[in-house]
């Protein structure tokens, strides 16, 4: 079975189940084949977890979902040792990151220390307990959730651990017509939540990574994502550009996206469908800047029209 084909199963899947995000699902299985995380952002409501869950459950992986709050300490998230009287000994317990697909639930309703607590986890697939490196999961899929910034009772997530993520997906309000295709099936479900069952063999997702991985990016593919990234510096407006870790994601969500669309090779089109989700969260502009009303965004579609595109 090729790729395509696969992609297209899992693809369609989500759409049945999350009605009107077909971008944002997108951005969500091109992640996945990067083997990246993926950050979504949008008022509550919108469907973000249910995306999260479905992807899971389209999967056929373990997935757990921790619901951050202000009180959530790290070893909610990692784990912790419990002393058992009868044995005289202490016993790990593993927390609830030892899964396959991670959902944390509007993550900057918790502090900056207990969002740490995800770093390596994201980084090194790995978790350290008791002085020791336990490994996560080899699919270990981080897609966190979070709020916009000006609703009350949020932290804005550090740099730090903004750069781990692959990509930062906004969730919008859907069209009317899909607002309405979504009310049906909620009234046909009679108030049930959607249920989706696996479209993919666990031994399928290694090869369709594998193959994402090795999708090919001529030089000057490669020369123009670093072009663009390194615009991004130049950018007068701009007191923070992309590192080069965000030229890296660049370029592996670019070959993910060709793998998504059934291409072996990489096109600047493909570099420009993912530059702003990979880009928009990696960005910090100058006060100035902010005051004029300027966005990431802004500097994204900016930095695309100046880069000239290789032929």
């Amino acid at each position: 079975m090729g790729q395509d084909s696969a992609l297209s199963r899992l693809t369609f899947a989500l759409q049945s189940v999350v009605v009107g995000q077909d971008p944002a699902i997108a951005d969500l299985v091109t992640a996945f084949l990067a083997r990246g995380h993926v950050l979504l952002e949008g008022v509550p409501g919108l469907g973000k977890t249910l995306l999260a869950r479905g992807l899971a459950a389209a999967l056929g992986l373990e997935f757990a979902r921790i619901q951050f709050t202000p009180d959530l300490m790290p070893s909610d998230i990692l784990g912790t040792s419990v002393f058992h009287p009868a044995e005289n000994e202490f016993r790990l317990v593993k927390g609830p990151i030892f899964t396959e697909v991670l959902v944390a639930d509007e993550i900057n309703r918790t502090p900056p220390k207990t969002q740490a607590a995800l770093l390596e986890a994201m980084e090194e697939r790995q978790v350290t307990l008791d002085g020791a490196a336990r490994p996560l999961p080899p699919h270990f899929f981080v897609v966190a959730t979070q709020n916009p910034l000006e609703l009350e009772g949020t932290y804005p997530l550090p740099e730090a651990q903004l750069d781990r993520f692959m990509m930062r997906v906004r969730v919008g309000y859907p069209a009317a017509l899909a607002e309405r295709a979504m009310l049906e099936g909620f009234h046909q479900r009679r108030g049930a939540a959607p249920r989706l069952e696996p479209v993919l063999k666990a031994g399928e997702l290694p090869a369709l990574q594998e193959e994402a991985a090795a999708v090919r990016s001529d030089g000057s593919i490669l020369d123009y994502v670093v072009q663009v990234v390194r615009e991004t510096r130049q950018d007068a407006r701009v007191r923070l550009g992309g590192s080069p870790r965000s030229a890296q994601s660049l370029l592996a969500a670019a070959k993910a996206r060709a793998a998504l669309l059934g291409r072996a090779f990489v096109t600047p089109d493909d570099v420009k469908a993912v530059a702003p989700s990979v880009l928009n969260h990696r960005l910090l502009l100058k006060a100035e800047a902010e005051v004029e009303g300027v966005t990431c965004d802004d500097v994204i579609r900016h930095t695309l029209e100046r880069v000239p595109v290789p032929r």
